[in-house]
């Protein structure tokens, strides 16, 4: 599989059919022409008067930065993963599950899943859909990714408890599981990413409202990384912990990645091939505790320097990890309950998830301390031979593991996408 490719925009002309009723897709770009030169325009003159003066069609209108005029597609001219797995990492997200309304059935499911993939393209594309709420209308695409998937419980809700994947089997408890049932599982996800706080909540809005009386909110969260450029160079994102995390995700360059990330064409449910099967965990750190552990030991506990993401055994942060390293007191210079020893593939067979993880921070709790850590999200071909391998074996002796709490969780099938149709076609119509 290859990575959904990002490009940079081009100016899209308005289109309106009032007489049939269809949409306006008049491009956020393009209207940005209109503010943009306005707000220079209102600068000279003082005041905002001059600011819709401005004609939205002159040649000579600003162009929107690289932030803002990135688009990633949302599909091939082949069937591809959706956006949202192997995309570069967004500033901004949102997490939302759905469960269908009482009588929203097969057919009603496939009609939200035509809707919603509708929308998806256009908005990725920064294009206005009808009725819009104009949150969004001086952005461009701003890397937008959507992302859906289904839940174990959307299959017995479509009478399709046949074509459920076994891969789909509900997750094992696990000893740092505070799982709240209502923050977690649901028959629709979505996911959602974007380089502009607007542009997110935007789609977010938009995606919600299409659902009308066919599904309902169950959980949804906000996460945040990063913006870009704001580090003198790229880099692998830092943690609420200050560490480097991601270092030793698997990459698209990697002989084994389409098998270890993306289901293969053996899978007994075709509609299945090709896609992935995401574990998402709203994963709370203990911050208060971590903190009061100095740089040594938290180093320690993760087996990587906090500076650089670095081994513990030298060289930088992509310098695999030497497992066999003794130091001069005779004991691992990596401690054999380290984060990274234990999560290592060298530890699990070969087991390895692409992590692809947003910081969240929800205020604080009763005691003070703050409602923050990471929304987990775990990409894999297998969640049986991946995460839950991995986790078992964190959950026997992970230093990590007396500072977090797995507070919400789910599991979720996430079908490729065909060069026409939408998203779970195959599966809703097979």
């Amino acid at each position: 599989m290859t990575e959904n490719s990002t490009k940079a925009v081009e100016t899209t002309e308005a289109t309106t059919d009032g007489e049939n009723g269809t949409s306006t897709t008049l491009s956020r770009r393009r209207l940005l022409g209109t503010v943009g030169a306005a707000g220079a325009a209102g600068l000279v003159v003082g005041g905002a008067g001059g600011a819709f003066g401005v004609s939205a069609a002159q040649d000579d209108a600003p162009a929107l930065s690289t932030l803002g005029a990135t688009e990633v597609a949302f599909r091939a001219d082949r069937r591809t993963p959706q956006a949202g797995i192997t995309t570069a990492m967004q500033a901004r997200c949102h997490l939302v599950a759905f469960d269908l309304a009482p009588g929203a059935g097969r057919k009603a499911a496939a009609a939200l899943m035509r809707r919603w993939s509708a929308l998806a393209e256009k908005l990725m594309a920064g294009e206005v859909p009808a009725d819009d709420t104009g949150v969004a209308l001086d952005a461009g695409p701003a890397s937008l990714s959507v992302t859906f998937g289904f839940g174990h419980s959307f299959f017995g809700r479509t009478g399709l408890s046949a074509r459920r994947p076994l891969q789909l089997d509900p997750l094992p408890h696990f000893s740092a599981d505070a799982i709240d049932p209502k923050r977690s599982n649901g028959d629709l996800w979505v996911q959602i990413g974007a380089d502009d706080a607007l542009v997110a909540f935007h789609a977010l809005r938009t995606l919600q409202k299409e659902a009308g009386d066919t599904a309902r909110l169950r959980w949804q969260m906000n996460g945040f990384n990063r913006s870009p450029g704001a580090t003198a160079h790229a880099m692998t994102t830092r943690n609420l912990m200050g560490q480097i995390d991601g270092t030793n995700n698997p990459k698209p360059s990697d002989p084994d990645f389409d098998e270890r990330i993306f289901v293969g064409r053996d899978t007994d449910q075709q509609w299945m091939r090709g896609g992935s099967y995401v574990v998402v965990r709203r994963i709370r750190m203990l911050l208060d505790d971590w903190e009061k552990k100095s740089r040594t030991e938290q180093e320690k506990i993760i087996g990587r320097r906090k500076s650089d993401g670095a081994p513990l055994t030298g060289g930088d942060e992509h310098t695999p990890m030497d497992l066999t390293k003794n130091g001069p007191d005779g004991f691992p210079v990596i401690p054999a309950d380290a984060h990274a020893r234990i999560a290592a593939p060298e530890s699990n067979q070969g087991a390895a998830m692409l992590r692809r993880p947003f910081s969240y921070h929800d205020g604080f709790r009763d005691d003070g301390a703050p409602d923050a850590g990471l929304l987990f999200m775990a990409w894999q071909a297998d969640p049986l031979r991946a995460f839950t391998q991995i986790q078992r074996k964190l959950d026997r002796g992970d230093a990590l593991s007396p500072f977090l709490r797995h507070e919400a969780s789910g599991l979720y099938a996430v079908p490729a996408l065909e060069p026409s149709g939408y998203v779970g076609q195959a599966l809703l119509e097979g």
